[in-house]
Formats: structure tokens, C-alpha cells, sequence
């Protein structure tokens, strides 16, 4: 009985020690500086978008955001570490949608369910792209000539379960087949294009923003509902595709902010609402607008809010990979209901 009463104390103190320990942290916090992983390489869009959201969190919090690359399999390499850290806000994660797509292509166990959202920031709009050069002048050209010639007008992604596949998946839907050839990132993927290597691919606006702007690539189509207000020529693609709003109206690379769960809830607070500030700060803003990256933070303003986001998203790419017969494994094995 006595040993334990000693065992219940025991415990009891380390509890005690704990809650001390995270309460002394959260007062300390934000420390002099803050690793930010982003999980893929330099230049992409996650790490363009990470960095001008990094300067202004930066700002907020009088601290430095230093951001470290942690590329490799598919945004998995940098998700573990991030998920591995301390659990005491000295790292946070800004990520793309990977983390959605991560089980049922087999490339990790991890989900949005490991993390706690502190900010759903950023969509860079999908856009297909040919060289300056090209023979192709218009989307409709295009299109017609992938339906021609099914499995042979090349098509340049980053590999399966990425945003690039996911958008040949949806081409798929409506009997347009590529062929697609893969690469190990998004800026591989448009030199390809440049060096004539591939027709076409559908890379992430703002990392090609300034090539289109030169000339050495043609924007054909933006892959989403809506026309580009700076581009108001260039047609949304769900006007050739009938009836695909369902599958164009998504953002199709969601950029977060997150935390491991196990992050203390007062340093999670503490982090959402400087990245409330953040999103007003004018160099940021006037980034995004230059860029036409869409504002996610203005739509998705709670944790609530952004959970509900990623379960949607998770449930309607998910199962359009699968559908495919793309997916190792069927959503319904980690509990991702089918989307309505």
C-alpha cells in the first residue's frame, strides 16, 4: 500500500513538474528565434509563400523565423521532424497538402490529425503552361489534341498524390489522358517544358509568374473555376470541362501553418493570434497580390473552420486518387468518409 501511495505521489509531481515546465515556456515564448520547416525545396511555391509569411510573423512577434528546407518524399521527410521536435513552439511547420494524401499513397502515417492548425494561409492557383515556342495557342488546342492522341502529349509532374497528378487525375475524369513523366520537383517540371522535354505541365502560378510574364512560357488555362483577374483572357478551365466545378472549385495546394498537437494550447494561442496580425501586414499583402495568390485566411478564420477545410479536402482528393487506381490504399481504411 505504501508503495503505492510513493507511486501515486511520484506521478502526481512529475504531472506538476510538467505543468510548470510548459507554463515557464509559454512565458518565455516566442524565443529569440523559430525554426519553420517547409517540407519541400527552395523556390517552390510553399517555400516562396513560407518565407514572406515567416518575415511577417516575424514582425508580430519581435523574433526571427528561420526557414529550413526539409525536402523529400513527398513533404514526409520534413513533416516527421517537424512532428519530432520539441513540443514547445521552437519549430512549426508550413506545409502543403501532402499531409492529406500521405496514407493512402503509403508514404507515411501521418495526417492534418497529427497537427493543430495555427493558420490556413495561401492557395497558389494551378496553371497550365507550354513553352513561349509552343504550337499551342489556346487550351482548346490542347485539349484536343491530348484527346486525339490519348497517352502520348507528355505531361511533366512531381509524382503520384501530388497537386500535379491530382490535376492529370482530374483530365483523366473527363477523357482527356496525358502521359505523364516525372520529376522531383515543380521547377523541374516547367525547365522541362522550356527545354521541350514535355509539352505541357501545371505548375503553381507564382513560381512561374515571371516566366509567363517574359514570354518563355504561354499560360493556356487556370485549373479552377475562375478566370485570374490579371490574366481575364486566359479561360478557368471548368468553362471546357462540363460539369466539373465539383472537382476545379477546391484549392488544390492548401499552404498551413502548424503545430504538433502536443504544442502547449497558451503557445498555440499566442501563435494564432500573431498570425491574425500577420495577414494585415502590407508588404505581405501586397506579395500576395503581385503573386494572385489566393487569400485562405480570409475565408478560414478558426481552427473549426480550418479542421472542417482539411476533412473536406482530404475526403474529395483522397478518394478521386483512389477512384483512379492510383492509391495504395482506400480512404476507408484510416476512416475518410467518401465527399458528397
Amino acid at each position: 500500500m505504501k508503495n503505492l501511495a510513493k507511486s501515486i505521489l511520484a506521478l502526481v509531481l512529475m504531472i506538476s513538474m510538467t505543468a510548470v515546465s510548459f507554463t515557464a515556456l509559454a512565458a518565455d515564448y516566442p524565443f529569440p528565434s523559430v525554426t519553420m520547416i517547409v517540407p519541400y525545396g527552395a523556390g517552390g511555391t510553399t517555400d516562396l509563400i513560407g518565407r514572406q509569411f515567416a518575415l511577417a510573423l516575424g514582425k508580430v512577434l519581435n523574433t526571427t523565423f528561420v526557414v529550413e528546407n526539409q525536402g523529400g518524399a513527398s513533404g514526409s521527410i520534413g513533416c516527421q521532424a517537424a512532428l519530432d521536435a520539441d513540443k514547445d513552439g521552437s519549430v512549426v511547420l508550413f506545409t502543403a497538402e501532402s499531409l492529406g494524401t500521405q496514407r493512402i499513397m503509403d508514404i507515411s502515417r501521418m495526417s492534418y490529425a497529427d497537427f493543430d492548425p495555427i493558420a490556413l494561409v495561401a492557395n497558389d492557383p494551378k496553371v497550365i503552361v507550354v513553352n513561349g515556342d509552343s504550337k499551342y495557342n489556346t487550351i482548346d488546342e490542347l485539349l484536343a489534341d491530348i484527346q486525339a492522341k490519348p497517352n502520348t502529349v507528355q505531361m511533366s509532374y512531381t509524382g503520384p498524390g501530388g497537386s500535379g497528378h491530382v490535376q492529370a487525375l482530374i483530365l483523366n475524369q473527363f477523357g482527356y489522358y496525358p502521359a505523364l513523366t516525372a520529376y522531383s520537383g515543380g521547377n523541374d517540371c516547367y525547365f522541362a517544358v522550356m527545354s521541350d522535354q514535355v509539352v505541357f505541365t501545371n505548375s503553381n502560378y507564382s513560381t512561374v509568374a515571371a516566366l509567363i510574364e517574359s514570354g518563355d512560357l504561354k499560360m493556356l488555362a487556370v485549373s479552377a473555376t475562375e478566370r485570374m483577374e490579371k490574366y481575364p483572357d486566359v479561360p478557368a478551365l471548368s468553362e471546357k470541362l462540363e460539369n466539373s466545378e465539383k472537382y476545379l472549385s477546391i484549392p488544390y495546394t492548401p499552404l498551413s501553418l502548424l503545430v504538433a498537437k502536443d504544442v502547449p494550447e497558451d503557445i498555440k494561442t499566442t501563435l494564432r493570434a500573431a498570425a491574425q496580425e500577420a495577414i494585415k501586414d502590407p508588404d505581405f499583402n501586397a506579395w500576395m497580390e503581385k503573386n494572385s495568390v489566393d487569400k485562405l485566411y480570409e475565408k478560414y478564420t478558426t481552427p473549426e473552420d480550418i479542421q472542417a477545410f482539411y476533412s473536406n479536402w482530404e475526403s474529395m482528393v483522397s478518394w478521386l486518387i483512389y477512384d483512379a487506381g492510383a492509391a495504395v490504399y482506400s480512404p476507408e481504411e484510416f476512416g475518410i468518409a467518401r465527399a458528397e
